[in-house]
Formats: structure tokens, sequence, C-alpha cells
């Protein structure tokens, strides 16, 4: 008896209508030439309450933002942290690379570097890309309200923290999650110092650092020191090059997009800013 009756709730399984399928849509992605006939992702995450309003948003500009790099990940903290009232709903988008090294590194590095990563040098071209196409898209395509930051971790830090000194006025706020600041000696921050002896005034700039050895403690707390009041720097040697950025980015979104509420100490909704000095 058991096993027709198991036939027959197997047979009527099998004749149940399938139920019915929707895709679930969190934004938009634009292929766009980038250079040599090569393109590049461009993905773009709209906010809860988008599409229904009128509202205009602040832009988080993501570096590593391909579908299988930093996009999910970020996008949902943005999600949360709206949802708590902890950072500002922002419009995300996601700009894929593929040879990092070469698009997010602005130096050749030194003769051991060379060697090992020959196509590293060509961080300007990628930072035009950013500027001439991808700036313009994203304003003339969605409900912008003129407010934006720029994000990235490891060698995306580098490239952030490079722009930050170089071309400060590209984005209004930046965030370096343990940028690779090792390269070529720490000669990026030792270059940032340098510009602050010479008065120049940055726009806020969010860096950390974890537990990766004193020559990139040194090179972060450099370029903390060069920032002055406008560097947050957050330490976290409790944490790795592996687990820091999923860590460290509802800090970062809070520092780049805050809100006006204020919050329950027990929340935990801090972001724990130090001036740091350099490390003898």
């Amino acid at each position: 008896m058991r096993s027709c009756a198991a036939l027959l709730v197997s047979a009527a399984l099998s004749i149940a209508p399938a139920a019915a399928q929707t895709p679930i849509t969190i934004g938009e992605t634009h292929i766009l030439a980038y250079a040599d006939g090569e393109a590049r992702q461009v993905n773009v995450y709209l906010p809860e309450g988008y599409a229904e309003g009128e509202e205009r948003y602040p832009v988080l500009y993501l570096i590593d933002g391909g579908l299988s790099q930093d996009f999910l990940h970020v996008t949902g903290t943005t999600a949360l942290g709206a949802l708590w009232g902890r950072s500002q709903p922002v419009i995300v988008v996601g700009i894929e690379t593929k040879d990092r090294r070469a698009e997010l590194i602005g130096t050749k590095g030194n003769a051991e570097e060379r060697e090992a990563f020959p196509t590293a040098g060509d961080s300007a071209a990628f930072r035009t890309w950013l500027r001439d196409k991808v700036k313009p898209l994203v304003t003339q395509t969605y409900r912008t309200n003129g407010t934006d930051a720029v994000m990235g971790e490891s060698l995306a830090g580098l490239f952030i923290v490079e722009t930050w000194l170089d071309e400060p006025a590209l984005f209004d706020r930046y965030a370096a999650i343990n940028p690779s600041l090792w390269w070529q000696g720490n000669a990026l921050a030792e270059r940032a110092q340098g510009a602050a002896l010479r008065g120049l005034a940055p726009p806020p700039l969010f860096i950390t650092y974890s537990n990766e050895g004193p020559e990139t403690e040194r090179g972060v707390r450099l370029v903390a020191q060069a920032g002055g009041d406008a560097a947050c720097l957050v330490p976290t040697p409790d944490l790795t090059h592996a687990t820091a950025y999923h860590i460290l980015t509802p800090q970062a979104l809070q520092f780049l997009f805050p809100t006006d509420y204020d919050f329950d100490p027990e929340l935990g909704f801090e972001v724990g800013c130090e001036r740091g000095k350099v490390s003898e």
C-alpha cells in the first residue's frame, strides 16, 4: 500500500503546473567601449523606490564592480545601510576591471615588480575613461543629485588614493579599503606627503589597513597624515586582507553618505576615525 501511495503522489507532482517564475532585477548593465575594441561592464544598481518616484540619489562608483567581483556584496550592503538609516540610499555604479594591474596602478614599479607584472602602469587611461565616458553615461541616464563617491579595495584602493591625489575633483569623497600602497616601496604614499607640504586641501578620504605588515601600515598612515582633517584612518589589525572588505564596507558607506539619524550607541553604528602617527 505504501508503494502505491508513493507512486500516486509522485505522479501528481509530475503533472502539477510549474510555479510562475519572475526574474530578480536589481538594476541594469551597460556595455561600454574602453580601448582598442575592448569593452567593460558598467553595472548599475538602483535603490529601493527608485522606479516609483522622482527622487534624485547620490552615486557610489565602485571599482572592481563586475558581476563576478564586488558588485553584489556592496549593493547588498548599501541596501542594508539605507534600511537602517545608517547610510543614504545610493545608486551604485559597478565598474568592471579586467587587467587590474594595468588599469589600477599608475607606475611601472621597481625592477622586480616590472618583471612580475609587465602590464602595470596605465591607470591614467582608466581614470580618463571614468571621467569622459562612465560618469557622463550615469549622469545622463539616471536621476543623480550631483553628489558622488568612489570606493575600492586592494589595488582598487591604490587607484583611489592616486586619484584622490592627482585628480581630487573627480569625486566628492573617497574610500580606499586596505590600499596596496606597498607598490614601488610606498612611492605613492611618499608623494602624498609632498602634496601635504605644499598645502593642498584634499577631499574627504576613508582609508584603512589590516594585519598586513609594517610597510603597508606605514604607507596608509603616511597618506592619512597627508590628508589631515580630511582623512579618516580606521586601523583594523584584527582583520586580514581577506576579511576586511566585507566588514568595513558599512563604515565606509556611513562615512561617504552619512545621514542625520542619532543612533543608539548599542547599535554600534560608529566610524572609528583616528589620526595616526607614522610608524617608526
